[in-house]
């Protein structure tokens, strides 16, 4: 498997970890109830700043998953993956496991440089296989 693909499957179970991250407390805070629910109301009770922050955290990486997916599949497809692809995708992760405390905590500016280095590294290995 090509260093790219390996932290691809490592960004999913990144993502999925942070499922469960976000999952427990929030369940916690909200009640089976709500979140058993269909949720076609707003809840009754709100979440700490913490747990909302952990949610964003976690949609965000969902948005950052869908760009790097596509980016390690051109990379692998087009059988252009390189040691500096490689360290990209690795970048990518690296960003994505910083984020979620720089998020939680609210590290700032942190927080969105270690953002920027993410999207940076995805963008990079898409302009890879155009060069």
């Amino acid at each position: 498997m090509t260093p790219e693909l390996t932290a691809l499957a490592v960004a999913i179970l990144i993502q999925a970890l942070q499922f469960v991250i976000y999952a427990i407390p929030a369940n916690r805070e909200l009640g089976t109830g709500y979140t058993m629910s269909a949720r076609d109301r707003e809840p009754s009770r709100g979440m700490s700043d913490r747990t909302a922050r952990l949610g964003r955290a976690m949609d965000n990486h969902f948005e950052g998953l869908i760009l790097f997916t596509a980016a390690v599949l051109l990379v692998v497809v087009s059988d252009q993956y390189t040691a500096i692809t490689g360290g990209l995708a690795w970048i990518y992760v690296a960003a994505r496991i910083l984020y979620v405390p720089a998020y939680a905590y609210g590290w700032r500016p942190w927080r969105s440089i270690i953002w920027m280095a993410g999207f940076t590294a995805t963008l990079l290995m898409v302009i890879s296989t155009l060069i």
